[in-house]
């Protein structure tokens, strides 16, 4: 029999009179995990992506938010009295190429030529300012993670790209494009021009969307944006009805390398996609990466997350990562971090600050507040 109401085992349970599309009402559950350390005894949360709630940021309604707000507005909740929390998310937006619709991308010359076109400092402070970090490293994971999991002689090999249009132009002739004046044309004569599909309602990527379609625009290679709401657009990826399109890379809740590994090459892959009814990008996990040979890419992601022995674990992790920086199946644009608005003084007395240790956890996981209520560290104003 289905039971009438939630079974809570944690702090708070929902107070189901209050809810509604656009919010909900959490009730202190007094047996619950951690009831006797959690000070508040109610949280309202509200439901909404970065346009819904921005108005509620600047109304105070909302004590904190973890959604990707653009510069302007960050500047705006700072002018008001916010302090900007900057979490790392162990993730950020990448390029995905359609290898089946674009024959041209299957080309490794093509794309490390397109990553050295990008200007990912530019992109990533369009987006987000500071909390558009710029990779480094080019392995498919976080940049934070890579002194743990890739040896030090694989460290050393990871080409860093950088914006670079002569190299890129250069490694585009090698690959059999041709300059027409100021535009590009692919080995068959037609010219390089593109449709970039990307979320609508992300407000930080919209941004480095409208970027990267400027930066591709200056090189020679025109870009259309086409904004689809974040409900649909995966769909159309799946499905194969793209182009260009950005989608995420990196992984939120599980930062160790394997779950990445899966973001980048198998989420928006035939190897997902079939059951949604199309191939996705449909890059070929079976194939030939320079300086590694022919590779099974399905097998080296097992190999990174199989055993206990963390050598080993180390070993193939950079192996892969190597493999990925060679390769490029997709390309990250900038690795974000969280720019979450945080209100001391109105209902919460203080919220953890940036050099707070537990800050280096997930925004998207182990969340520094959601922890620091857990313990009882965060505490309602007095009244």
């Amino acid at each position: 029999m289905q039971p009438d109401a939630y079974i809570a085992s944690g702090p708070f349970n929902i107070d189901y009179k209050t809810l509604n599309n656009t919010q909900l009402t959490l009730v202190k559950n007094a047996k619950g995990y951690a009831a006797d350390r959690v000070k508040f005894d109610k949280i309202v949360i509200y439901n909404g992506e970065t346009p819904a709630v921005t108005p509620l940021m600047l109304s105070k309604t909302i004590d904190y938010a973890t959604n990707g707000f653009p510069v302007a507005s960050a500047k705006q909740f700072e002018a008001i009295g916010y302090e900007i929390l900057k979490p790392p998310t162990y993730s950020g937006p990448a390029l995905f190429m359609n290898y089946g619709a674009q024959p041209e991308f299957n080309d490794a010359r093509v794309r490390q030529a397109l990553n050295y076109v990008i200007d990912h400092d530019r992109n990533g402070d369009a987006a987000l300012g500071s909390s558009g970090k710029a990779t480094k490293y080019y392995t498919g994971f976080s940049d934070f993670l890579v002194d743990g999991w890739v040896d030090p002689a694989g460290k050393s090999k990871l080409n860093g790209y950088g914006h670079d249009p002569d190299k890129a132009a250069a490694l585009l002739e090698s690959a059999g494009w041709k300059r027409s004046g100021k535009k590009w044309r692919l080995p068959n004569g037609k010219p390089a021009t593109y449709e970039l599909l990307f979320p609508s309602d992300y407000a930080d990527w919209s941004g480095a969307a409208k970027d990267l379609g400027e930066q591709f625009g200056g090189f020679g290679i025109p870009i259309t944006l086409r904004g689809v709401v974040s409900t649909q657009q995966p769909t159309s990826i799946y499905k194969g009805q793209f182009q260009l399109a950005i989608q995420s890379w990196g992984n939120s809740a599980q930062p160790y390398p394997y779950f990445s590994f899966v973001a980048a090459f198998l989420n928006y892959n035939y190897t997902m996609a079939q059951s949604n009814g199309g191939k996705g990008m449909n890059y070929a996990l079976k194939r030939t990466v320079s300086g590694f040979g022919t590779v099974d890419i399905q097998k080296l992601i097992n190999a990174t997350g199989s055993g206990i022995d963390q050598k080993v674990l180390i070993a193939n992790t950079t192996k892969l990562a190597q493999i990925f920086n060679a390769d490029l199946p997709i390309i990250p644009l900038f690795e974000r971090l969280g720019n979450s608005p945080a209100l001391n003084g109105v209902r919460v007395k203080n919220f953890p600050t940036n050099d707070d240790p537990l800050i280096q956890d997930s925004l998207y996981a182990d969340n520094v507040v959601i922890l620091s209520m857990l313990s009882g560290q965060l505490e309602p104003v007095a009244k």
